[in-house]
């Protein structure tokens, strides 16, 4: 077939392939001529449309008509609007079938095991400035200890003068120098980790902590609070400055929320305190290098997989990532919901037009609430501002096929699967409960992500149609194709294919079991997402302002 239906309600068809003018097609037994070419992965109208009749996709409102359409027409931003249903309160029993889990009973993952219970899939160490004012310092530091310790560097390979210098001091002939090898590759400088135990050193610079409003500067600390508490990571070297907003004792107090039992080392330098800069360096130096011996003394061990807390992410998407990649991840989610595990859904704009379902499917009356309230007040700033959530599709978006964002919104939701709600947070609040979570973080990719860590994600995955480099410090991001040519043509930096679905080699339930596989080789240590291979290391905090 290379037309679809995706909901029976819809009145929208959506084109597998190119369709040519003309094309009888089918639907229901109703004979549909295309008037027009209708693009892979765009829509046509599988009835007449007048002036403001309303149009669905996914079985949910998309959009309304703004000039008459025609059965068999192409639909564009000419001749549709963004439009989506509104919600309220429910009193409905939510009722959930879980998925067979059969084929992951009794499978584990090899973890690191952190005092507080959490299990994480990475073992790394932070360096992390209060202010921007230390991103200099933080340069400094790891100028001094990445390479060294055989860290990556951000060069396809390094240049060892060391080695140089040796031979020339030891009195070594001009042919012997020439003859020493001197440039290793970022393979064999990780051969020669002297921590192995410790998957990286991540230094997590960003413009925040000082200016500003007080707020921001109270979220940065509640997220940076999130990455020290990520069970992916050992401990922490704080810079701060000592002037800035964000003090040393709003850290603190953050992170006392996360981590009551204070099970993580931190170590904090202000340099208004320092005698000098010199001094400053050589003290985080130390303690970085001691916090790494510690660290190495963890090792991996076999852990359920209800230790996986998994981000669930989208970006670059395309008019397939609703139909294929979207609802497989949303699958393999809800398996995990299913054995114990937590998987978290992003992107509240994202979730334009399908409040009521989620507020269906919350366990608690208090969650529900919370979620509708997050959504009005966000919806509102955005308009406060001259936007909307209507504006959030990008072009690469509305160029494949996702016209309205409602229309993104429906297939963006089919991540989070069938599963009940079981805790709705707000940005940077810490995931504690099994089960579904739903996290408010904008639409914007790496705002995203950094939150999904900094709420205790130890694994992300992150659906795109159009290509992706996106990763994270700490937390490995695998990312998922929704069609075949973009596996083909980006696998460099994509990890999994779910275009099988649209060609019919795989079906969403087959393919969401390949997507937890994949996930448990990761978290084990076993197969290294690209992201995490090619040093993505993206970090942006969210300062709460209007972000779609």
């Amino acid at each position: 077939m290379n037309y679809a239906q995706i909901d029976p309600i819809d009145n929208l068809i959506v084109a597998i392939d190119n369709l040519p003018e003309g094309l009888k097609t089918f639907v229901n037994g109703q004979e549909i001529i295309l008037k027009e070419n209708i693009k892979s992965k765009h829509k046509f109208a599988l009835k007449n449309f007048a002036v403001g009749d309303e149009i669905f996709m996914y079985g949910v409102l998309v959009g309304k008509a703004v000039i008459p359409i025609q059965q068999g027409e192409a639909i564009t931003t000419e001749n549709i609007k963004h439009a989506s249903a509104d919600f309220n309160d429910s009193n409905e029993k939510f009722v959930w079938t879980a998925p067979d889990t059969s084929n992951f009973e009794g499978r584990t993952f090899n973890g690191y095991h952190r005092e507080d219970g959490s299990v994480g899939t990475g073992n790394y160490w932070l360096v992390i400035p209060l202010t921007f004012c230390e991103n200099r310092n933080i340069d400094v530091l790891e100028g001094a200890l990445s390479e060294k310790l055989g860290y990556e560097t951000k060069k396809d390979f390094a240049v060892d003068t060391d080695a140089l210098i040796a031979q020339y001091k030891a009195g070594a002939s001009t042919e012997a120098i020439y003859n020493t090898p001197i440039i290793a590759t970022k393979e064999e400088i990780a051969k020669n980790r002297l921590f192995p135990n410790v998957d990286g050193i991540k230094f997590l610079k960003h413009d925040g902590g000082c200016g500003g409003i007080r707020q921001d500067s109270e979220v940065l600390c509640n997220l940076l609070a999130g990455y020290i508490s990520n069970p992916n990571v050992a401990g922490a070297t704080i810079f701060s400055l000592g002037c800035q907003n964000a003090q040393i004792e709003m850290l603190q107090k953050a992170l006392k929320l996360k981590d009551p039992k204070e099970t993580k080392t931190v170590h904090y330098l202000e340099q208004q305190k320092s005698a000098s800069e010199r001094q400053l360096i050589e003290e985080a130096v130390k303690h970085t290098f001691v916090g790494l011996i510690e660290a190495n003394k963890i090792e991996r061990k076999p852990a359920p997989l209800s230790k996986l807390v998994l981000g669930l992410e989208c970006g670059g998407s395309d008019g397939f990532s609703g139909i294929s990649a979207n609802p497989s991840l949303g699958y393999a989610a809800d398996l995990l919901a299913a054995l114990g595990g937590s998987p978290v859904l992003s992107e509240f704009p994202e979730l334009n037009g399908v409040e009521q379902n989620i507020i269906n499917r919350c366990v608690n009356k208090e969650d529900a609430k919370k979620f509708s309230s997050i959504m009005r007040a966000y919806s509102a700033a955005a308009v406060a501002v001259g936007s909307g959530f209507e504006a959030n599709p990008s072009p690469g978006n509305i160029k494949d096929g996702l016209i309205t964002d409602a229309m993104k919104s429906a297939g963006a939701a089919k991540k989070g699967g069938t599963s009940p709600v079981v805790e709705v947070l707000d940005y940077a609040e810490k995931i504690t409960k099994p089960g579904l979570n739903l996290l408010c973080t904008p639409g914007n990719d790496v705002e995203s992500t950094t939150g999904l860590a900094g709420s205790g994600c130890n694994v992300i995955v992150f659906t795109t149609g159009l290509g992706t480099p996106t990763g994270n410090p700490i937390t490995p991001v695998l990312k998922m194709s929704s069609n075949t040519e973009l596996f083909e043509r980006m696998n460099d930096i994509i990890d999994i294919n779910a275009g099988t679905v649209i060609t019919g080699e795989d079906t969403i339930q087959t393919m969401g079991e390949k997507i937890l596989d994949h996930v448990i080789r990761v978290a084990s240590g076993e197969t290294p997402s690209k992201a995490v291979v090619k040093g993505h290391n993206d970090f942006i905090p969210w300062k709460r302002g209007i972000s779609l």
